[in-house]
């Protein structure tokens, strides 16, 4: 704006009133254009940079004068006891080829003219041999199952004229009755798509290259009508689910074509650890669709459940009976993106909350084999006396950093879920972060990008059904195929129980 200073007034008073209206513009300028390079960098550094959160620098474009540490902040960080200390990289080595696997061993030896020393010509004799090892991978094979059933009549009956009954042995069950998918076809095609996440029309395609006809809306309907084979399977998991102390959740967006909204979501609940462990706590993942980001989603699902529940920040996780546990990895993130936007290679009040944040998973790492009556104790002796200096740290500083800037959201971040973040340390069974749920949802969101969007409600549902399954195996550290393989044969029986079918009772061939 150009001001003429001839248009000036001569009173001091007004010209003191338009400097201060003109330094709060000047001043919201800055914030806004400090706001806009932040995101910027962050934007930047997601983009272009490295996905790890341990203190990244980015580019150079500024540093903002009130994020310098003052005395107070390097007194935080002289106590910092991160080691880094140099890792040695170790020489990469082949592992053995497993034993299990089925050999043909090719023996290469010397003619008989050859076995003869070539100095004195003097026969040669054996003293040892030399091994290695290939490996060869044999295409996969289809064959059709030919099923016949001699059919019997009783010759008496057919001379006197009665009337003659004809027998015959009875169909073996099948998951598709009357189609010509038999379990080991449906489980190739589910963990094809939900493990490998491989679409139908690249399913179908390869068939096509088997010389078989087999269209991805016939998968398609197999893969609808095998949910609901699954489904007494889901329910049994989701009862010993919701059986358990610590729950974890997270949700993620889905498009599905035939729905009122733009956005549907897939929500995850999980418990135990991404691979069996010696403590009890089964490993389950379960994803449950919904056209809605709603509380009445998560409410309805976990119906009354009262243990802990641990989440990120979303306020409708709130609304449920559970006890709330907060992801200190959120809030880690919040200031790594400070850090970013702090600039590379300077430090700066970012620096302090990560260094101790840092020094709360140093003792997480130190607690891995630990029962949760000692991690309970630990913490309390070391991780409380952290937290309580962080958020002290943290109150002093709010008034001092712009709200609107990166460092200003994870400060109003950090106060807002405080209450969450310091959840963990009442039980050794509760984790200091809401990774479990984020790392079980990660496989979908892959496999989303693959396949981009579910076509009906119930194909979603179907989905979710099968994730549900392939991810609670993979959790168990079970072959996903053969699962799907025993599962679909033994549930198309409609057994009376199918407590033989838990991940952790099942008994592979």
């Amino acid at each position: 704006m150009k001001i003429d200073a001839n248009s000036l007034p001569d009173d001091p008073e007004q010209l003191k009133r338009m400097l201060l209206e003109l330094q709060q513009i000047v001043t919201k300028k800055d914030e806004i254009i400090h706001s806009l390079l932040e995101r910027f960098e962050v934007a930047k550094r997601k983009q272009y940079g490295k996905s790890s959160e341990q203190l990244p620098g980015s580019g150079e474009t500024f540093n903002e004068a009130e994020e310098v540490i003052d005395e107070a902040d390097k007194a935080l960080l002289a106590e910092s006891e991160i080691n880094k200390s140099n890792v040695v990289k170790s020489k990469p080595k082949r592992n053995p080829l497993p034993k299990n696997l089925p050999r043909k061993v090719v023996t290469l030896d010397l003619s008989s003219e050859e076995k003869t020393c070539d100095c004195c010509h003097s026969k040669l004799h054996q003293i040892g041999e030399t091994r290695s090892e290939k490996l060869e991978f044999v295409p996969a094979h289809i064959k059709v199952i030919e099923t016949v059933r001699p059919k019997y009549a009783c010759k008496q009956c057919e001379k006197i004229g009665t009337k003659n009954h004809i027998k015959l042995a009875p169909m073996p069950t099948s998951p598709i009755p009357k189609g010509i998918a038999t379990a080991s076809l449906l489980s190739q095609i589910i963990s094809a798509k939900y493990q490998y996440g491989l679409p139908l029309y690249r399913q179908e395609k390869m068939f096509n290259d088997y010389g078989i006809e087999l269209s991805r809306k016939t998968m398609s309907d197999w893969i609808m009508r095998c949910g609901e084979l699954f489904a007494p399977l889901y329910e049994k998991l989701k009862k010993t689910l919701l059986s358990q102390a610590v729950i974890h959740a997270d949700e993620t967006p889905l498009k599905v074509i035939k729905e009122d909204k733009s956005i549907s979501y897939m929500w995850v609940y999980c418990c135990g650890t991404d691979s069996p462990t010696s403590n009890m706590i089964p490993n389950i993942v379960l994803f449950d669709y919904h056209n809605s980001r709603a509380a009445s989603c998560v409410v309805n699902y976990l119906d009354g459940y009262q243990g802990y529940l641990q989440v990120d920040g979303y306020s409708a996780y709130g609304k449920t009976e559970a006890k709330i546990a907060g992801c200190m990895a959120h809030a880690r993130r919040k200031f790594v993106d400070a850090k970013t936007a702090q600039g590379k290679n300077k430090t700066g009040k970012a620096d302090v909350a990560l260094n101790l944040i840092g020094k709360l998973y140093g003792i997480e790492a130190s607690l891995k084999d630990k029962s949760a009556g000692e991690k309970h104790q630990v913490r309390q002796k070391k991780s409380k006396t952290i937290i309580d200096k962080l958020h002290v740290w943290v109150i002093n500083n709010k008034d001092k950093i712009p709200p609107k800037s990166k460092l200003g959201e994870a400060l109003t971040y950090w106060l807002n879920q405080e209450h969450k973040l310091v959840t963990y340390l009442e039980d050794g069974r509760i984790n200091i972060d809401n990774n479990r749920a984020e790392r079980a949802v990660k496989p979908f969101v892959i496999g989303r990008k693959n396949w981009l969007f579910s076509n009906t409600a119930k194909g979603a549902n179907a989905s979710a059904m099968l994730y549900s399954i392939v991810e609670t195996a993979k959790a168990n550290n079970l072959l996903v195929d053969s699962y799907l393989n025993t599962c679909l044969d033994e549930l198309a029986k409609k057994p009376e129980s199918i407590e033989h079918l838990l991940p952790w009772n099942i008994k592979l061939g």
